[in-house]
């Protein structure tokens, strides 16, 4: 069982010093200045509301409205008494406690009581406390190691999420143009006739294009043919390598193996054995680097593929139409007096009519991939956006202490999944996830609830708000409520559960130990003495 909540609760020993005297008995040392009578012999209560004489502190009857004239006897209900415990650690308790008959644990010394009633044991007590304080020393210590490491996880969590960040953005960037781009290209196309799209079609640069489209596809479908018998024949020759019998001279299935250990690079089937506890067969029969090159070529050549060439062309006839591209071609009506240019102008456009370049927009087949590609590239954006959402999001949680902790030390442990095995059940809880009950006999799995917060009447930051999960919302008990869980956790070695209770009908209590509860000691700061 962990020590942590009693030993924090307790105060460091109070240095060896002989017992206050019996007109000051109960009063805390830190208190002890203020528990000197004046010349007249006269002593004011501490909240200073009235003076009383000398001889009525510890009289068995309260004459101060704060009670602190009667630090040492029961007379006082809102008075505390203060048990030195000589060779422990001193402690408080209120004074209604004080002569009742009972040795309160508190005070080992028996202070509390009258002389005889109690014995001193705090000597003894002292060491046992001791021996445990040292041990729960320890355990923290190593505990809050574990912790930095969490920390440090989180450091570079951040490093990864920032650099996320960034990159996305440039994706929706990316995407937003690319949507820009195709929905100008949709508008161009809307406009032309069929006749003007078939016309393009019948380029020469469009059909170079689809021929090679069409060779790049079975160049594709070839090398991923090549690439699955290449698998099937490493497979094979693996197999005859590492279990065929040196000592059985066939020469043929020899120099097959020496054949393969040659072109793959590998050591010679004799020499791996010889050293295969140190480093078995570890090596691959072709550089790693070789397959990510490949599947990378082929993503690129799918890529490709995947090209709408008609938008490229059209892409290519604005380019070529922009006056920096067409600045240099002859423009007949320049040459033409001013006088005839109207004229001109009405022939040509009569004549366009005449021959259909402009004729009303027409349906087709390649307008509706247009219009499906305007579709992708919407999803695209809309899917990258919320990417970009989520990642910063992530961010954001990091380092907020209602989530992850001010220093980000339970991001490491974000869906981490903890089982305890009870017999009948096996109990999984994973942090900041979901909490089921398996039945061990093959029966169904129970949901108990998904993450909902942390310790709510905690200061979110403080160790005691991270020692409580709680998860509701999970299955309804038949003819009861809805299950759920309060996982109780505390500094440990490990991410482990401990122990799993049914309090309430379906209200289930785990316990459980984690290394991001173990806080260095010195961060706890001062500790008070028991109230």
């Amino acid at each position: 069982m962990l020590l942590l909540p009693v030993l924090l609760s307790l105060s460091v020993p109070v240095p060896a010093q002989a017992s206050p005297s019996p007109e000051v008995k109960g009063v805390h040392p830190s208190l002890c200045p203020k528990y000197v009578p004046a010349s007249s012999d006269r002593w004011f209560c501490l909240d200073g509301s009235r003076s009383i004489p000398w001889s009525a502190v510890n009289d068995d009857y309260c004459d101060c409205p704060d009670g602190s004239d009667e630090p040492g006897t029961g007379a006082c209900s809102n008075s505390t008494f203060f048990c030195p415990n000589i060779g422990h650690v001193g402690a408080s308790i209120s004074a209604t406690r004080v002569n009742d008959g009972l040795c309160e644990p508190e005070c080992c010394d028996g202070s509390d009581e009258p002389s005889g009633v109690c014995p001193n044991i705090c000597d003894q007590v002292g060491i046992e406390y001791r021996a445990l304080l040292e041990q729960e020393t320890k355990l923290r210590k190593t505990g809050s190691k574990i912790r930095a490491s969490y920390i440090s996880f989180a450091q570079k969590e951040k490093a990864r999420l920032e650099a996320a960040v960034t990159s996305t953005k440039r994706e929706v960037t990316a995407r937003a143009d690319e949507l820009v781009r195709i929905k100008e290209i949709v508008d161009r196309t809307e406009s032309l006739s069929s006749a003007a799209l078939e016309r393009k079609k019948l380029s020469p640069l469009f059909k170079s294009l689809e021929s090679h489209s069409e060779l790049l596809a079975a160049l594709l479908a070839l090398h991923k043919d090549r690439g699955q018998r290449l698998d099937t024949l490493e497979d094979i020759l693996s197999s005859l390598r590492s279990g065929y019998n040196p000592n059985y001279q066939d020469m043929a299935v020899l120099e097959a193996v020496r054949g393969w250990e040659q072109v793959a690079g590998l050591p010679h089937i004799n020499d791996v054995k010889k050293d295969e506890d140190e480093s078995g067969e570890g090596s691959l029969p072709f550089d790693v680097q070789d397959d990510i090159s490949s599947e990378e070529t082929e993503r690129q050549a799918e890529s490709i593929l995947n090209t709408d060439y008609l938008s490229l062309l059209m892409e290519h006839d604005e380019y070529a139409e922009s006056p920096q591209a067409s600045s240099t071609g002859l423009n007949f009506a320049s040459y033409l007096p001013n006088s005839l240019t109207p004229a001109f102008n009405y022939i040509r456009s009569f004549t366009s009519a005449i021959l259909g370049e402009n004729s009303p927009p027409n349906d087709s087949a390649k307008v509706s991939r247009l219009g499906q590609s305007l579709s992708d590239a919407e999803a695209r954006l809309r899917e990258a956006e919320e990417r970009l959402r989520n990642v910063q999001q992530e961010l954001e949680d990091l380092y907020n202490p209602g989530v992850f902790g001010k220093h980000g030390e339970w991001k490491k442990l974000d869906r981490l999944c903890l089982e305890k095995d009870t017999g009948d059940y096996t109990y999984e809880v994973c942090l900041f996830g979901e909490a089921r009950q398996k039945a061990n006999s093959g029966g169904s799995v129970h949901s108990l609830g998904h993450f909902s917060s942390w310790r709510y009447d905690e200061e979110p930051g403080t160790p005691d708000y991270y020692s409580r999960q709680a998860f509701v919302g999970g299955a309804k008990c038949w003819n009861g409520p809805q299950r759920s869980v309060q996982v109780d956790l505390s500094c440990g070695l490990e991410n482990e559960l401990l122990t799993v209770a049914e309090p309430e009908k379906c209200e289930y209590l785990i316990t459980g130990t984690t290394p991001a509860l173990c806080t260095p000691l010195e961060s706890e700061g001062n500790t008070k003495d028991e109230l």
